[in-house]
């Protein structure tokens, strides 16, 4: 059996408080930085999820691992009465909490500091439930997926936002180059936390996707399962619903 990819080389840590360490330490500078990563192709990818999240004009969206609030923030310009973003590091809600406030937002998002395998909500509660690159950093997958299950009404959606890696030539060759080489390189020079974005690359790099994340999902017990490839295969979304 494979020990799990963690951010630390820790063993008195879990995978889950070495990621949440992590993202407190990078949060100051984590949207910037994200931008310059993905050239900014991370918005467009986004709009999509919430295009495809909100089609059934949902009241109640959660946005799991909402890390700084990007998905949140848009969620707010649908019809939705109300958002919850939840995630592990207080830093990061701390950052989109600034951002919420800023667009005077606090009464239709609420930012929630909670654990994703454990969530502090009633079966059925949710319409919709969206994670944008968040998956990989589940310490239990089947229990996250089971918990995301739990919470998600009868006919509601969930769409999830993950990295995937390109499978034709030449994108396959040069993302491979990007992620070990260049994105580690990048998180050393700006980041305070020279080990997050190694970790960030051999995470989404060990990471299911395509068919096989939907078969993930089909076993989790979520119904139609599908996979929608963004940007040469780069991210990938998926949609299934309960």
């Amino acid at each position: 059996m494979h020990s799990p990819i963690t951010p630390y080389d820790s063993t008195s840590q879990s995978k889950k408080e070495q990621v949440a360490q992590m993202f407190d330490t990078i949060s100051s500078n984590y949207d910037g930085l994200n931008r310059v990563i993905s050239f900014g192709i991370d918005k467009k990818w986004r709009r999509k999820v919430v295009q495809l999240a909100t089609q059934n004009q949902p009241k109640f969206i959660l946005d799991i691992a909402t890390g700084t609030g990007d998905l949140a923030l848009l969620m707010a310009q649908t019809s939705a009465e109300k958002i919850v973003g939840l995630d592990i590091s207080a830093g990061m809600l701390a950052v989109g909490q600034q951002k919420i406030d800023q667009q005077q937002l606090s009464h239709k998002i609420e930012m929630l500091l909670a654990d994703s395998e454990n969530m502090p909500f009633e079966p059925n509660t949710f319409d919709s439930i969206t994670v944008a690159f968040g998956l990989r950093n589940f310490e239990h997958l089947e229990v996250g997926l089971a918990e995301i299950l739990r919470v998600l009404k009868p006919g509601g959606i969930f769409v999830v936002l993950e990295t995937s890696n390109p499978t034709k030539f030449p994108y396959k060759q040069g993302y491979f180059f990007y992620t070990k080489y260049i994105l580690p390189l990048i998180g050393k020079l700006f980041s305070k936390d020279n080990k997050a974005y190694g970790y960030l690359s051999k995470s989404a790099a060990a990471f299911p996707f395509g068919e096989a994340l939907c078969n993930i999902l089909s076993k989790s017990g979520f119904s139609k399962a599908s996979a929608l490839p963004q940007t040469f295969g780069v991210a990938t979304i998926y949609t299934a619903t309960k």
